[in-house]
């Protein structure tokens, strides 16, 4: 019975190394692509720019494609191998820039520009990988600096008017102080004629 245990140390020795082995010889292989997306959610406003970050890593030539998905339909936006040719769509032909590492910055982004960035990664060899990236869109909204703006004119006019109010009330009040000062040196004139009659 002894001998049959030391069998089957020496097999699980052996297959241990085997997988070693045929494990360093996978990572030896040419092939493998890996993509790493660090953002996969932007949002933007109308008239931004925006980065679509990515990285891979592969042992040879890799071509990198970019599409976009959205409800007006699909649009390859960029394809490229590094090194070599970049073809861009024509819809992107000035909005687009591409890296090395596999990103894009999309210029001047508007409305249509919102929804799932998809980018596949395709290695000489025909390994590939797929990423995707959601990106949101945003119009400027000018509501609340609309009712700021008509506050302030609405504000600034009742001041006016109050302030034209005030003067007009000044202005009244000193002519009805010079009237009732006027009236009152002709009464006192009056009292001292009276008065230089009398004695």
């Amino acid at each position: 019975m002894r001998p049959l245990q030391g069998c089957r140390g020496r097999g699980v020795v052996v297959g241990t190394v085997t997988l070693c082995l045929a494990a360093g010889w996978a990572l030896q292989t040419p092939g493998g692509v890996s993509l790493v997306v660090p953002q996969p959610n932007i949002n933007a406003t109308v008239a931004q720019n925006i980065l679509l970050s990515v990285e891979y890593f592969c042992r040879g030539i890799a071509t990198i494609e970019w599409k976009h998905v959205s409800s007006w339909g699909t649009t390859k936006i960029v394809e490229w191998k590094s090194g070599n040719y970049v073809n861009v769509s024509t819809i992107y032909k000035d909005r687009v820039t591409t890296f090395e590492n596999g990103s894009i910055q999309l210029l001047n982004v508007g409305m249509r520009d919102a929804g799932y960035y998809f980018i596949t990664v395709t290695e000489e060899y025909g390994t590939n990988t797929y990423g995707t990236i959601i990106v949101n869109v945003y119009e400027i909204i000018y509501e609340d600096l609309h009712f700021v703006a008509v506050l302030f004119a609405f504000l600034a006019a009742v001041s006016a008017i109050l302030i034209c109010f005030m003067w007009l009330c000044n202005k009244s009040l000193h002519l009805f102080q010079k009237k009732t000062t006027n009236k009152l040196t002709a009464s006192t004139t009056e009292e001292i004629e009276l008065e230089t009659i009398e004695c």
